[in-house]
């Protein structure tokens, strides 16, 4: 059994962990910006088996790093805010207020009210009974300091008509198109220069990468689908049906169109090959810097030899009419994960 003397808050290796990846990636140390919010979200000890109650990383710490083929140079993390027990309305207000405390002085004021303009609706009182976990944080860090700073608000149906109206549209249109699609969750994300809000779905039952053809053609990306079922494909060792729970699909307005976003939830899948990694990195062979930023990022992180597959929690798709599929990749670190303490706990009770 571990000395209770070993034991350090768990805030102390997430600290650790980012003040390492920021120096090895040269981008600015988060912990200028967010130290506070690390050490109210992770002050219980490292061992304690409660946080894996989560429901950002389950089974594992709250706290889940990933990289973005479109963004290889950045550090970006999002975190489960308060710990465990949190009530999902302290949740919402803390990762609201972060928000607003960090995009009010370092973006401007014009950035503040857009935001506040976007999530009114999420940041009021009705129907706080049904949310299940409230919010998480989201930021990225580039050499300049703050890139970008993201909640992700709980949604319900019943406010569709909350969103942008494009947003709304495009929504409506979506789950008349795939039926299968139930809206979960909003981000709200802050650059330094603009602004932008996706609606995320789950889609209930398995899923056909290729059934997404009629949807994509009536977005205006169809072209689009035979790159993003190629980087699936190679990735996942030839799979191309999903299983029931194990696809999230996000849509955006951007400057170039519709932005779909392809999720697939890797613990889902019964078969996910041993060497998905190797197969990740074949799948990008042809952009060979995306390869070398991907490695640099897991080598940052301490994963650069991965094995596990396990240590890999989502590998994401995007496209728009212009930009080809690239692709994601959310990760738990190895130091994150709480099977041990977990097994301890079910062997005593």
């Amino acid at each position: 059994m571990r000395d209770r003397s070993d034991t350090h808050p768990m805030a102390t290796h997430v600290k650790q962990s980012l003040a390492q990846a920021s120096r090895a990636l040269g981008v600015s140390n988060p912990l200028a910006y967010v130290q506070p919010l690390i050490d109210r979200s992770f002050a219980r000890p490292d061992d304690d088996p409660a946080y894996a109650d989560n429901a950002l990383a389950p089974g594992a710490v709250p706290f889940e790093p990933s990289f973005s083929e479109a963004e290889p140079n950045t550090l970006r993390f999002t975190i489960e805010p308060l710990g465990p027990g949190a009530s999902p309305v302290a949740r919402r207000d803390e990762s609201t207020r972060e928000m607003r405390r960090l995009i009010g002085p370092l973006f401007g004021p014009d950035a503040l009210r857009w935001f506040d303009a976007r999530s009114e609706e999420w940041r009021g009182f009705a129907g706080l009974g049904w949310m299940r976990y409230g919010a998480w944080f989201g930021s990225a860090f580039d050499e300049d300091g703050l890139y970008s700073a993201k909640i992700y608000y709980e949604l319900m149906p019943s406010q569709i008509e909350a969103l942008a109206p494009a947003l709304a549209r495009l929504t409506r249109l979506v789950m008349d198109q795939l039926p299968g699609l139930v809206p979960i969750f909003t981000s709200i994300g802050c650059k330094r220069d603009l602004g932008s809000q996706r609606v995320t779905f789950m889609h209930r039952g398995p899923l056909a990468v290729s059934s997404l053809g009629p949807l994509m053609n009536r977005l205006g990306i169809g072209h689009q689908l035979p790159g993003l079922m190629r980087v699936v494909g190679v990735a996942l060792g030839g799979r191309f049906d999903l299983p029931d729970g194990g696809v999230l699909l996000g849509l955006r307005d951007t400057p170039e169109g519709v932005e779909l976003k392809l999720e697939i939830l890797l613990s889902a899948l019964p078969d996910l090959p041993a060497s998905f990694l190797d197969l990740l990195r074949l799948g990008l062979s042809e952009r060979p810097r995306q390869v070398a930023a991907l490695d640099r990022w897991l080598g940052a992180f301490g994963m650069a030899d991965a094995g596990e597959p396990g240590q890999f929690s989502v590998l994401s798709v995007r496209v728009t009419p212009r930009s080809a599929a690239r692709i994601s990749l959310y990760v738990r670190p190895i130091e994150f994960e709480l099977r041990e303490q977990l097994d301890a706990r079910r062997a005593t009770a």
